[in-house]
């Protein structure tokens, strides 16, 4: 918890699996219900060719038979809730414990089963050790923890990818200042993928953050991080979207957007920590909020070819971080605490069985889920039609999502007409001598005159489809929106 060209490392099936999955065709053709779900959330996800994953503590799974039969039955892949961190497992320089990663290891071979290793570098649950050494002994003790962890489960046909470096930019898309940024620069995120591609050939190796599930700052940040990564060879294999959610703060829609970008990098993308939390008390409500988001997480990642999986975070509200971090909060997945299944577990499985295509999107706009989002000046989106002046085209809408002194965020709305369009052009001029310093999800060119493009993945819109863009972007004296903001179709 925080607060994937080579040859395929899929897990093997059981036989009971095979011939469960064999019935998928028909049971497909008869609607899940609440009294009865046709088949295990792991048969619906293998014959769709994803996996359903679960973090797992060793502590439950040691002494509650409940959660280990449905860890066993419901997960084709599992992740170690903490015990592959680094303070479980060198707490002292040179002093190893695999007592529980083996534990979770040995679970999975059982269960048949791939284990997602999580983490290897990571500011947070380091030892204070580590975190005070000189930059030469730094970066040897990283590469030496790298070579002994991935190094001894390297051989293991169920460890199929790891989290190399986790949570290393800040919500603007700045890099953290940890230690580990701190004291050796940039370059500690190259050294760790060579090194875990040296210590495994065959793992998938990821970047990881929360935060990233919509296209926004920090997520451009790791998207700009990664192309430079593959542009000087180094072997990153897939992205990690946490997507720790709550339902007070919105949906990102363009999550299956963010994700296609990744892709067309040739990457495989994962969500990999998933959990929808709420303000509690719990309702009926809340519940079917719940759930429409967990279908949107899962019906995003089957529409992306290269999205893998999904992997909740925890299964249980029994056993979930999410009240001790977040008070006044709770009720995160899809289990309540008494193991029963919830109208989030129901959706996720109908739409791993039916693959239904995903609801349209919500006018709110996205936010950071799982933060609180910061304040922002009460400004009016100012739509401008299209140039065309006919239902073909495209209307834009300009909104400033949060500003501070000298700095601000600001997104733009595209939506087409009522006939599709295959690419698009907005222009802007700022009232005010602002700047554009940094944008994603489309091409900026101009300075106080704006024209910002499509990008190859996000020109085609169905009639009424919207996409967004955003960028950040300086001031100084006022900050006002433009006045008018065009859109043309091409």
């Amino acid at each position: 918890m925080s607060p994937e060209s080579r040859r395929p490392r899929w897990l093997s099936f059981t036989s009971s699996t095979v011939v469960a999955t064999l019935g998928l065709t028909v049971a497909a053709l008869l609607p899940a219900t609440p009294a009865e779900a046709s088949a295990p959330l792991r048969d619906h996800a293998a014959a769709r060719g994803k996996f359903i994953g679960a973090a797992l503590a060793t502590g439950p799974l040691s002494s509650d038979s409940t959660y280990r039969n449905i860890a066993a039955t419901e997960f084709n892949q599992i992740t170690a809730e903490n015990v592959m961190k680094w303070d479980t497992l060198q707490p002292s320089e040179g002093n190893f414990n695999f007592s529980g990663a083996d534990q979770i290891m040995q679970f999975a071979q059982q269960n048949g089963q791939q284990v997602h290793g999580h983490v290897l570098v990571w500011h947070n649950q380091t030892p204070g050790w580590v975190q005070g050494l000189p930059a030469s002994r730094m970066r040897a003790v990283m590469l030496e923890h790298i070579a002994r962890v991935v190094g001894r489960y390297a051989n293991n046909p169920a460890l199929k990818s790891w989290d190399v470096v986790n949570e290393i930019f800040n919500e603007d898309g700045t890099w953290r200042r940890s230690f580990w940024y701190n004291t050796l620069g940039e370059s500690f995120v190259a050294d760790a993928f060579r090194a875990a591609r040296q210590a495994d050939p065959d793992a998938k190796l990821c970047i990881n953050d929360y935060n990233v599930e919509g296209i926004n700052a920090k997520s451009t940040a790791m998207y700009n991080l990664v192309r430079s990564l593959l542009q000087q060879g180094v072997p990153i294999d897939c992205v990690g979207l946490q997507t720790h959610l709550a339902l007070q703060y919105g949906f990102p829609y363009d999550m299956q957007q963010n994700m296609e970008r990744f892709a067309a990098l040739g990457l495989e993308v994962r969500i990999t920590e998933v959990d929808i939390r709420m303000q509690m008390p719990r309702t009926s409500a809340k519940d079917d909020q719940q759930a429409t988001y967990y279908r949107n997480v899962v019906n995003a990642c089957l529409n992306v070819p290269r999205c893998s999986g999904v992997t909740i975070w925890g299964f249980t509200d029994r056993h979930s971080w999410v009240p001790d971090t977040f008070p006044g909060e709770g009720a995160a997945l899809i289990y309540d605490e008494n193991y029963n299944k919830k109208p989030a577990y129901y959706a996720v499985h109908d739409a791993l069985a039916a693959g239904q295509p995903p609801q349209s999107p919500s006018p709110s706009p996205s936010s950071s889920p799982g933060l609180s989002p910061s304040p922002s000046p009460s400004l009016s989106p100012s739509p401008s039609p299209s140039p065309s002046g006919g239902p073909g085209g495209c209307t834009a809408t300009y909104t400033l999502v949060n500003q501070w002194p000298g700095g601000f965020q600001g997104e733009v709305r595209v939506t087409a007409g009522s006939s599709p369009i295959n690419g698009w052009t907005v222009r802007w001029t700022f009232p005010d001598g602002q700047t554009i310093t940094s944008a994603w999800n489309a091409q900026i060119s101009g300075g106080g005159s704006v024209t910002a493009t499509n990008m190859s993945y996000n020109g085609r819109l169905g009639p009424g489809q919207s996409t967004t863009f955003g960028f950040l972007g300086s001031w100084s004296g006022t900050n006002n929106a433009p006045a008018t903001v065009t859109c043309t179709a091409s």
